[in-house]
């Protein structure tokens, strides 16, 4: 068996293989941010397809979270049942489904942007560049309250019937801006030192665990470096997977960039690879791999060398729904066909 097709286990989810359909935005949701018959079709085929785990999109915690008003919420209990009809269709299927907390922080929708009338927040008052809205600096009292919304959306993901959280700590989003040198100017316990900076992610995934059960994996999507001198780097992102290893994290998923727009990203196959493996080795904690992979010898390569324990894509998703069972193809093994399917394989 190609190591690609090993099954995953985490806490009380197993995985039928390694590969992820990563968390993309549509910017499809309905005008009330619930999943629509968009978000069924969309995942649930790349369940038909063969992926172990799809993630849905960065859903915010909160309307003035969002990074468009195309993007899912669930900051209201009215957003659970439209979510836990796609998810009772991914699981049906075989794949496990996973829900991406989110918060955009100073990149969320603002009026400066021409799409609403509500100010952002962030760690600082600075904004993400020229022409965005300068975000309100949360207070102490602001910043509790963003960890309450963190807690709630997790409390719903769960009614909602989700396999698996994910925190986005990614791609200059709100706790990447904590997290970051270059957005968090702050001189109380949230900012200064690398530990005053990982504060606010520690209290958002202590706080999910008080309510999202011990057998049910929790991730965090992370930034490993803002391709910027001064910046958040791969160095700081070990120190911070070590320190949420304890705390309940489970699984590190290693992107990059989104800070700021003078990031100079290196990009090619496979470029993130190297921060996935080195969190994996020096953080003892297991990591998702993204960054242009595409073909199936480039995922197998990078599970079977103990590069990453699973496999993230997306674009290739994009093109291909049903990846994983041409990728099976391709690495000379056989996968379970939809039956509906059967009379294409050959």
């Amino acid at each position: 068996m190609p190591n690609l097709f090993e099954p995953f286990s985490i806490r009380g989810m197993t995985l039928r293989n390694r590969i992820v359909v990563s968390s993309m935005c549509m910017y499809s949701a309905g005008e009330d941010a619930c999943a629509t018959d968009f978000h069924l079709v969309h995942l649930g085929s790349r369940a038909v397809g063969g992926a172990g785990l799809v993630m849905v999109e960065a859903t915010s915690v909160e309307s003035r979270g969002r990074l468009s008003l195309g993007d899912l919420g669930i900051y209201d209990d009215r957003h659970v049942e439209p979510l836990a009809r796609v998810v009772r269709y991914v699981q049906s299927e075989g794949a496990k489904i996973g829900l991406q907390l989110a918060h955009a922080g100073r990149k969320a929708w603002s009026s400066d942007k021409g799409q609403g009338p509500e100010q952002p927040v962030g760690p600082s008052p600075d904004p993400y560049t020229d022409g965005w809205a300068a975000p309100e600096a949360l207070t102490i009292e602001g910043i509790r309250a963003q960890v309450d919304l963190f807690r709630d959306g997790a409390r719903r993901a769960l009614e909602a019937g989700f396999d698996s959280l994910e925190v986005h700590a990614a791609h200059g989003y709100l706790a990447h801006q904590f997290l970051s040198p270059l957005a968090n100017f702050r001189e109380d316990q949230y900012g200064g030192d690398l530990e005053n900076r990982s504060r606010f992610l520690y209290e958002v995934v202590e706080a999910i665990r008080e309510v999202w059960p011990e057998d049910r994996p929790l991730g965090v999507r992370v930034s490993a470096t803002d391709w910027i001198p001064g910046g958040w780097d791969i160095e700081q992102t070990v120190t911070l997977a070590r320190g949420l290893k304890p705390r309940g994290v489970d699984l590190i998923d290693c992107s990059s960039a989104g800070l700021s727009p003078l990031q100079q990203i290196p990009v090619g196959p496979g470029y993130l690879v190297p921060f996935a493996e080195r969190v994996r080795d020096e953080a003892e904690i297991p990591t998702a791999a993204v960054g242009l992979i595409t073909a199936p010898e480039q995922a197998d390569e990078i599970i079977r060398n103990g590069r990453a324990d699973l496999v993230v894509m997306a674009r290739e998703f994009l093109r291909d729904p049903y990846w994983p069972i041409h990728a099976a193809k391709t690495l000379g093994h056989e996968i379970e066909w939809p039956k509906q399917y059967l009379l294409a394989k050959r």
